[in-house]
């Protein structure tokens, strides 16, 4: 099977229309690309099993710039393309734009917003996984000082380190969690290397756990702290195999998920919201092979009844973008 690939040009304009009879869907890479052992790289995997099991093809582009947002929203629909399957927040003011031009496509978000008729936001409850990370994070941590690396400082990425600090402190109440942003603009998003300075900075301050939520530049502090011999934390992808007895776990959202469910429903999937938290398993913690000797019985269990309360209502995890505030952490 041959996936095809676009690029915007004129490559790209005969690629979609030698699939515009077909209806394929189509998935929008964000910044970063398909293999960035994070949050596209989770959407590549859902859309791959969706190819594998059913035997058909997708379309795809990897965004290399801001102006490409548009002019990829409006290819793919243009060719016939349903769903249209976006991946990050930065796709919302795009999709208000374009999605209303072509009402009999369906838009999928992941990350994003639009109150566009005809687009499907999927969001996930970040900060109910991150509290679960933050829980562990505590109960291995010696030195009690936990640190947090975001990617570029927006609200979405606040909600991470917001989660987080509270089931750290929730877990030990004396402990202290220390936060950095990697920057204001896109490029946060694929700085390892400001990941390893950030996470160099953070060890100095007693930091022997830290939880990067940054996209690429996460990839710096994992493999910073590895090198150091402190404790990092995944996110969006399992990334407990990068280095294998050194990532404590990973929170994972399930944008593979997301984009397999949005595939297999095709022009059947219906518009409107989908909300992926712990009750629907949109967020949750990796635990396998890699990780297997860092995660003991006591954690797994505080995970559990803690994963059971946040479902049930007993613990109301604090939603940081719900009002631009965390009531335990300061960024």
């Amino acid at each position: 099977m041959t996936l095809m690939k676009s690029c915007l040009g004129a490559a790209a304009t005969m690629a979609l229309s030698a699939g515009a009879a077909l209806a394929d869907p189509a998935i929008i890479f964000d910044l970063g690309g398909k293999f960035d052992k994070s949050f596209n790289e989770a959407g590549h995997n859902g859309a791959q099993k969706w190819a594998e099991e059913t035997g058909k093809d997708y379309l795809e582009i990897e965004i290399q710039s801001e102006a490409q947002r548009e002019q990829a929203l409006r290819r793919f629909a243009e060719t016939g393309a349903n769903p249209v399957i976006t991946l990050g927040f930065a796709m919302s003011a795009p999709l208000d734009e374009i999605a209303p031009d072509y009402p009999d496509t369906t838009f999928v978000t992941n990350d994003g917003w639009s109150d566009a008729p005809n687009v499907l936001n999927t969001v996930f409850s970040e900060h109910e996984g991150s509290y679960l990370a933050g829980i562990v994070a505590a109960m291995a941590s010696e030195s009690d000082v936990l640190g947090f690396i975001g990617g570029m400082d927006i609200p979405l990425i606040r909600k991470f380190g917001c989660g987080y600090a509270q089931g750290v402190l929730a877990t030990k109440p004396e402990a202290k969690v220390i936060s950095n942003m990697t920057g204001t603009t896109p490029t946060a998003w694929n700085d390892p290397v400001k990941g390893g300075e950030l996470t160099k900075a953070q060890i100095s301050q007693g930091a022997d756990v830290i939880y990067a939520a940054a996209g690429g530049t996460g990839l710096g502090v994992l493999q910073t702290a590895a090198d150091e011999g402190i404790l990092s934390v995944g996110v969006d992808s399992n990334q407990n195999h990068l280095h294998p007895g050194k990532v404590l776990t990973s929170m994972v959202k399930r944008v593979d998920v997301s984009v397999y469910d949005a595939m297999m429903k095709g022009e059947d999937l219906e518009p409107g919201v989908r909300v992926m938290d712990l009750a629907h398993d949109g967020v949750a913690l990796a635990m396998d092979e890699h990780n297997a000797d860092l995660i003991t019985d006591e954690m797994k269990a505080a995970v559990e009844e803690a994963t059971a309360k946040i479902i049930a209502g007993e613990i109301t995890v604090h939603d940081y973008t719900s009002d631009d505030s965390c009531p335990v952490i300061d960024f």
